[in-house]
């Protein structure tokens, strides 16, 4: 861990004095979320373990990497921030994040889980390994720093000092209406949903607000899957598929001025952003008594008539 820099300034910003920590936060979209939430005053923890987009390559730790490169850009620009390379799927790496941001700013207030990789096969030819990779390191990766986080807050409250605390979880569009041959990855994505609607319910209590975001932006693992539609605009053009678009919406979501959003999923992308409405009831038919298999499936025919067409998945023909 490295001290923060002395501020410049007064701190001033939707964020100031907040206390945020970004997991995946070297490249991509951890990267322009962490340099949003410092230009709004937050003092930020900086995770990333300087991997390959498959997870695979040297972990840099809390020496180099691209996580120190974003600690540098923002201490740089008057902010403050500070190092952690701790691996966050596993339950040291993830108390250590949260120690770090009591170790070097005293508190903290927000989480952004934004972690993960690739690993894309057809389901056919996807591997344990790779399939228990990606779920590890977006699942659990999410899982874990959002209970260590938790059980500081609640204990917080329970000393009488409860906190105004906000945590951003990263699902995509692959877990909310899957995506052909990222099974692996749609599933976890999918489970980080769920997870964010039992996290608002539990820890509101505790005065934290949980939210996911499914966005869309170009980084290393999108380009893998859609690099055509990722490219970069011509010169003056609005580049749609800029992380820093999505950024605005976490900043929000991660300040006090968010109060009263949780249990919520939202799209970002360019410049939209979507509430998104999941699994609720729709057309039903109760018979109040048993039916036969023939029967019941001239009733699920008539109730699909009636019913809306789910979204087409990504990359389906």
């Amino acid at each position: 861990m490295t001290a923060p820099a002395a501020p410049t300034a007064p701190r001033a910003g939707l964020c100031a004095d907040r206390v945020v920590a970004v997991t995946g936060a070297g490249r991509g979209l951890g990267r322009a979320h962490a340099l949003a939430f410092a230009a709004e005053g937050a003092r930020v923890v900086v995770n990333d373990l300087g991997v390959a987009p498959d997870g695979g390559g040297i972990h840099t730790g809390d020496s180099g990497g691209p996580a120190r490169a974003v600690v540098d850009e923002i201490v740089a620009a008057g902010g403050e921030a500070v190092v952690h390379g701790g691996d966050i799927a596993t339950a040291e790496g993830a108390a250590s994040l949260v120690a770090t941001a009591l170790d070097a700013f005293g508190r903290l207030d927000t989480l952004v889980n934004n972690a993960g990789f690739l690993r894309d096969r057809m389901l056919v030819n996807l591997d344990e390994d790779d399939w228990d990779a990606v779920v590890r390191v977006h699942l659990r990766g999410h899982f874990l720093p959002l209970k260590h986080a938790a059980a500081h807050w609640r204990a917080e409250t329970k000393a009488g000092r409860t906190p105004v605390a906000r945590v951003i979880n990263t699902s995509s569009g692959a877990g909310l209406l899957g995506s052909v041959g990222q099974g692996n990855y749609a599933a976890a994505k999918a489970g980080i949903v769920a997870l964010t609607l039992v996290a608002a319910a539990e820890l509101g209590r505790y005065g934290v607000h949980v939210n996911a975001l499914a966005p869309a932006a170009r980084t290393r693992m999108t380009e893998l899957t859609f690099a055509e539609a990722m490219a970069a605009p011509g010169e003056g053009e609005f580049d749609a598929m800029a992380p820093a678009n999505v950024s605005p919406l976490v900043v929000w979501l991660g300040s006090a001025a968010s109060d009263g959003v949780t249990g919520r999923v939202f799209e970002a992308e360019a410049g939209r952003i979507t509430v998104m409405e999941g699994w609720r009831p729709g057309p039903t038919d109760d018979r109040g008594a048993r039916r036969s298999p023939a029967e019941a499936g001239e009733t699920v025919r008539r109730l699909l008539a009636d019913a809306e067409k789910p979204g087409r998945v990504y990359g389906a023909p």
